[in-house]
């Protein structure tokens, strides 16, 4: 990629991708966090599918003239595939993979106007588009939004009336389903950031503690009963996150490690609710708590201020060792 930038002190363009399954809310999202950054290039893979679409026959290509959640039906050969979410998320791989060289040039043509843009869509795959190829030139995010699966087919049915598609669409909510699964799996192969989208507010936080990440390591020394207030304070009521915990056990020469990365308060909470109902968990978490004197424990949040208050109220409720 040729990319020949004269100034070395200017900021890299940022190149924020937004993925997810039908219905989830990314275009909401991706519009709102377009304004909070001031982004004026928004562009969403639907209509970058419909110019791909003038260009390739369908003769050509069926899978790319199909949607997303049928393109299934044009795969050959279907009996190669043990089940009916491997098919259906293969059509949806063979659909999507005609987008993504369009979408990767797109990209590239943003950074080298030193352009920043955002990219929404279904068609942004984990693993099948390449974003290593611009990582020395951007400041690359990606992130694949989720929603368990009553919310999303509350709001797959609502936008699919915004659209005047429900008797088509809402016949396909399975496969669309499946498509978010397949996402979410292929966002855990790839280390792609997966964001829980909640409200709007919430939803943009955790991405801007991403993009705006400001961090800071402290020492816990809450009790395993206190933990799930200290979770609260974090998650639930500033929308942090916790990335790592460090435990420094009595009698060993290296710390214990734990790259947690607790990013939502659905994570956090199911993890309460198993050390609530599991006694031999919540004895082996106490024990682990009194074999070391304190947690280092690495907490982010959107913004500086954020952080300074997670802090402060933790402090206040005599969770931080102050030494």
């Amino acid at each position: 990629m040729n990319h020949d930038k004269t100034e070395s002190n200017m900021r890299l363009p940022y190149v924020i991708l937004i993925g997810s399954a039908s219905g989830i809310g990314k275009s909401t999202i991706a519009s709102e966090l377009a304004r909070t950054l001031n982004i004026k290039h928004l562009i969403e893979s639907d209509f970058i599918r419909a110019v791909v679409r003038g260009i390739i026959g369908k003769e050509y290509a069926p899978a790319l003239h199909s949607s997303s959640y049928d393109a299934y039906k044009h795969i050959r050969n279907k009996n190669r595939y043990d089940s009916y979410d491997d098919l259906v998320s293969a059509g949806f791989d063979d659909h999507a993979s005609y987008v993504i060289p369009a979408l990767e040039k797109i990209i590239q043509r943003a950074i080298t106007d030193y352009d920043d843009i955002i990219i929404e869509g279904v068609h942004l795959v984990p693993g099948l588009i390449n974003t290593e190829q611009f990582k020395d030139y951007a400041n690359i995010y990606f992130f694949i939004l989720s929603s368990d699966e009553e919310s999303h087919k509350e709001r797959f049915v609502k936008r699919a009336v915004q659209i005047h598609r429900g008797g088509k669409q809402l016949d396909f909510f399975k496969e669309n389903r499946i498509i978010h699964d397949h996402l979410i799996n292929q966002a855990k192969a790839n280390n792609v950031s997966i964001i829980n989208s909640q409200t709007i507010e919430k939803t943009l936080e955790q991405i801007l503690g991403i993009i705006n990440k400001s961090c800071a390591t402290i020492k816990l020394i809450n009790n395993v009963d206190e933990l799930s207030d200290v979770i609260d304070i974090i998650i639930n009521q500033n929308n942090g996150t916790i990335e790592k915990i460090t435990y420094n056990i009595k009698g060993f020469k290296e710390p214990l490690i734990r790259n947690i990365g607790v990013t939502d308060g659905a994570s956090a909470n199911k993890f309460i609710e198993k050390i609530t109902e599991d006694e031999n968990k919540k004895e082996y978490l106490a024990e682990l708590y009194r074999l070391s004197e304190y947690r280092q424990t690495t907490i982010c949040a959107s913004n500086p201020e954020k952080l300074d208050k997670i802090i402060e109220e933790l402090n206040n409720k005599g969770y931080v060792l102050n030494e």
